[in-house]
């Protein structure tokens, strides 16, 4: 990801970036390689981007990279194919790559696992390295200011390991990538003994007495119902119970036509609707994506509770209709107190560990964004206003450009936090990039002009470079 020729620099010294990412998830991997890519293919515009992201490698998802669990999304929706079938950063490629592409073939299956999915990410990743900051965290973004215009921003970092070690890199645009906050009841913190569902993998292989032989798992969805299957299998000592307040697991709508919706021509069609379609849209077909499990998955799930059932001794316990109302901190663990939705009868549940496979919400841009976040429009209902380009907008003194990866779901649909667009909007913000750079250099040279006394106006545009 090289600088173009002539690129001014910043008061330290070093070259102003075109674009830096915060965040290194598989968003922002993906804009990597549409920017690599281009630069491939026209060096001579080619786009300086660098990238920051909090862990000291690429991961993700890691803690819930259960064994046996399968992507819900198809292997040709990876990175790049939606975008570019002929790229070398393919899941096609990687598994050439790996010497496996016969053998998945053999599977007969759209759907590799989580695992394999994770290992192609990290393929891909290893690309990259030159061009991330591992192991620093983002901490602010500063407007500077040039004539009353903001045409650039300094963006601070610190390191994680050494809070004192903090670093400034001065951009013309960002990509905010940093992901998804878990979502938890009111009132609920994490401990020891409350865990949410992303870091299961890792509380669950720390050494610990587990007391109580019993864990309880709170949520409805995919995720919740992963949970339940990996612990009642890894621990079958302990009594596994999972409470919601949904009547039963429901299954995902994945068929043919309700899985349009995550078409990248569904974006367009989302973004045109007007605001009463758009909630409609996201009623109609919040059941391919929100609190819904895999059709399999509900009828193992169930398969073992019935055969527990025959047998005489249920560890998997389904407590539907109920709603935990209370965590308390126990010696060596958690007591968890539940109500019947029906009936009304409140009990308690003395366990090892509360798991809350509760979801996740958008972190919103404008915490880091300081002073820049008063020049960002919003909506009647205070949300962001986004341009179909994924750029927020702004007031017109800033020309800053502030790429959103997630937390669009109210402008561009559903697919807003997912992979299934991911290779195509990583393209669309790279173009976008390009145009913008390309409006910029013609305004400059325009303002050259007219201070030289020439007085002429161009009439056909620069080209990119």
């Amino acid at each position: 990801m090289s600088a173009r020729r002539g690129d001014s620099a910043n008061s330290a010294g070093a070259p102003i970036e075109d674009l830096v990412g915060i965040g290194f998830g598989p968003a922002n991997l993906a804009l990597a390689i549409a920017i690599d890519e281009h630069n491939r293919r026209a060096p001579g515009s080619a786009i300086r981007a660098g990238f920051l992201e909090r862990q000291e490698n690429f991961g993700w998802h890691r803690g819930m990279l259960l064994e046996g669990a399968t992507m819900q999304v198809s292997f040709l929706k990876d990175l790049v194919t939606m975008r570019d079938p002929s790229s070398r950063f393919s899941f096609l490629c990687y598994l050439q790559d790996r010497g496996r592409l016969a053998d998945f073939i053999n599977q007969k299956t759209f759907f590799p696992t989580r695992i394999e999915f994770h290992d192609y990410l990290e393929w891909c990743a290893a690309e990259f390295t030159s061009a991330v900051d591992y192991g620093r965290t983002a901490t602010a973004v500063r407007a500077v200011e040039d004539g009353g215009t903001v045409e650039s921003v300094d963006v601070v970092s610190r390191a994680v390991r050494n809070p004192a070690d903090e670093s400034v890199r001065r951009t013309r645009n960002l990509s905010v990538g940093t992901g998804l906050t878990p979502r938890l009841p009111e009132g609920i913190t994490l401990g020891p003994h409350r865990w949410h569902n992303r870091d299961l993998l890792f509380r669950a292989a720390a050494p610990a007495a587990r007391h109580h032989r019993r864990f309880v798992v709170v949520g409805a969805g995919q995720s919740a119902a992963e949970s339940a299957e990996y612990l009642h299998r890894t621990f079958p000592d302990a009594e596994v119970c999972a409470v919601f307040s949904r009547y039963g697991y429901s299954p995902a709508d994945d068929s043919p036509f309700a899985n349009r919706i995550f078409d990248p021509a569904a974006v367009d069609h989302f973004y045109d609707a007007p605001e009463d379609v758009k909630r409609a849209l996201l009623g109609y077909h919040g059941n391919t994506n929100y609190s819904v499990v895999d059709g399999e998955l509900i009828e193992q799930l169930y398969r073992t509770a019935y055969q527990e059932k025959v047998q005489g001794r249920e560890r998997l316990r389904i407590l539907n209709a109920t709603r935990l109302t209370a965590v308390e901190d126990i010696v060596d663990g958690a007591r968890a107190v539940v109500r019947s939705l029906t009936s009304g009868e409140t009990f308690t549940l003395d366990c090892d560990a509360v798991v809350f496979a509760t979801g996740y919400h958008a972190a919103d841009p404008r915490e880091l964004l300081g002073d820049l976040a008063a020049e960002c429009l919003t909506d009647a209902q205070g949300r962001l206003r986004v341009d179909r380009d994924h750029r927020v907008l702004t007031t017109d003194r800033v020309r800053v450009g502030i790429y959103l990866q997630g937390g669009t779901e109210h402008t561009h649909g559903i697919t807003s936090s997912l992979l299934s667009t991911l290779a195509v909007r990583s393209g669309e913000i790279c173009d976008s990039l390009l145009l913008r750079r390309t409006e910029r250099d013609v305004l400059a040279g325009r303002a050259r002009r007219r201070a030289a006394g020439s007085g002429a106006d161009d009439t056909i545009a620069a080209p990119v470079g």
